[in-house]
């Protein structure tokens, strides 16, 4: 087990991935406590790395430009769970609890982690941020009291791509397409949501596990290319798998074009070790790739110039880097959020509940946070805790990921919603809960 204190800039350390450092006393006693539940080691490191220094580096942003949130610095904690559910576990009963009122929101950044943590965060009254993971049910926040998913799930993700196939083919009838999806609680997310949207637009749909790692698809990829024969092929994976798969596509010629991942498929990471054989392949994504945004000037400006950064420079604006460093956004704007009720002071878990429950990021407040244009806004409440949030489908030129689509909202009303229902309160029947009413 690794751990990590990380005393940021507001509080005269530096951060750095392999540091370790105290914050000072103060800063522990007034501060922000924020727990990082990472994976810097272990099979999927790759891909935890870049999402952690995103995290850590906009935590560092708010410290060393503005004193933290609204003058209380953050002090954040790594926890290493090197993607595993027990480690996971004991990175979260470790950090749960620190800083002045035991309060902090926690992002286990694994679909299998936020299934072992539900129970513990509901006891514990600790929000839970899955941004693009985990169940996406925990929209329904009358069930899912203490899960924020915002702002996509993996429903709500495999509904926009399989509308960005439709565009492209004007009508799904007797299309064929296939699902190739880590055989993992992640990687089986979306079956659901691709079966009933098989029945409703009459399309067939076909199913590929692969096991972890996913280093032997040559046999799926065979039956695949010579037998099935797909209009297009889906893929759920993470880590290795995703390259592989590409590197077997290609090589029983399916066509890139033809062939779009979920998020976690289509970062840099997934692309590169594909060479030019991943040459216009597509991801669906919640957000921008690049640094051409004013956050990541202000990122590079406070930090990097300054020898503070938890990178290398080169790789601000990665697909990875860029998802941590929204998600660690919707934390601190929720912490922001909470203290326009109750005051500039550290906050307590429930406090920062409440806080998620009234984010509202419209144009406006992406602009002023220097994040216009990378991320489409969102607004939640406690009926809702997806917030509404949009996915756009890149391409792989070779070089870097650029859009191929506009926003696609998810269809959410009348379908995603009433699944979501349907779905959680077959949950809250099987653990005895009651849920809440929301005005």
């Amino acid at each position: 087990m690794i751990f990590k204190k990380l005393a940021l800039a507001a509080v005269g350390a530096t951060l750095a991935a392999s540091a370790l450092s105290v914050a000072p006393a103060q800063a522990q006693e007034n501060g922000q406590f924020v727990p990082g539940l990472v994976y810097r080691t272990g099979p999927y490191a790759p891909g935890g790395i870049p999402w952690a220094d995103g995290f850590a580096d906009y935590v560092s942003l708010l410290n060393a430009r503005d004193g933290g949130i609204n003058g209380v610095p953050l002090v954040y904690e790594e926890c290493d769970t090197a993607y595993n559910n027990d480690k996971g576990v004991e990175c979260y009963e470790k950090l749960k609890g620190k800083g002045p009122t035991g309060g902090a929101s926690v992002q286990p950044l694994s679909t299998g982690i936020t299934y072992a943590l539900m129970d513990r965060v509901r006891a514990d009254k600790i929000p839970m941020i899955t941004s693009g993971y985990g169940r996406a049910d925990a929209s329904d926040g009358a069930v899912f009291e203490w899960i924020f998913t915002a702002p996509v799930t993996y429903w709500a993700g495999a509904d926009a791509i399989v509308q960005h196939i439709e565009a492209q083919e004007k009508s799904l009838k007797g299309k064929k397409i296939a699902l190739v999806y880590h055989d993992s609680a992640f990687g089986k997310e979306p079956i659901k949501t691709l079966q009933a949207l098989a029945e409703k637009d009459g399309f067939k749909l076909d199913l590929f596990p692969v096991p972890h790692p996913g280093l032997e698809q040559k046999a799926t990829w065979l039956k695949i290319g010579r037998q099935l024969k797909p209009d297009w092929v889906i893929m759920w994976g993470w880590g290795v798998m995703n390259s592989t798969a590409i590197k077997e596509a290609a090589a029983v010629g399916f066509p890139m074009n033809k062939f779009v991942g979920v998020w976690w498929s289509g970062s840099e990471v997934d692309v590169r070790p594909a060479g030019m054989d991943a040459k216009g392949y597509l991801a669906a994504q919640f957000h921008g790739a690049g640094a051409n945004y004013k956050v990541h000037e202000d990122i590079l400006k406070n930090l990097y110039e300054k020898g503070k950064g938890a990178s290398d420079r080169d790789k601000v604006g990665d697909i990875l880097y860029n998802r941590g460093l929204i998600s660690a956004v919707l934390m601190a704007e929720g912490i922001r959020t909470a203290m326009t009720k109750y005051g500039n002071k550290p906050m307590t878990g429930e406090q920062i509940r409440w806080g998620l429950e009234n984010l509202k990021l419209d144009d406006a407040a992406l602009d002023k946070l220097g994040l216009k244009g990378l991320m489409a806004p969102l607004q939640l409440s406690c009926k809702d805790h997806e917030g509404g949030g949009k996915v756009m489908i890149q391409q792989w030129s070779g070089a870097a990921w650029t859009p191929v689509s506009d926003w696609i909202t998810p269809r959410r009303d009348g379908f995603l919603t009433e699944m979501y229902k349907e779905s959680a309160a077959q949950y809250a029947k099987e653990k005895n809960i009651t849920p809440r009413t929301c005005n």
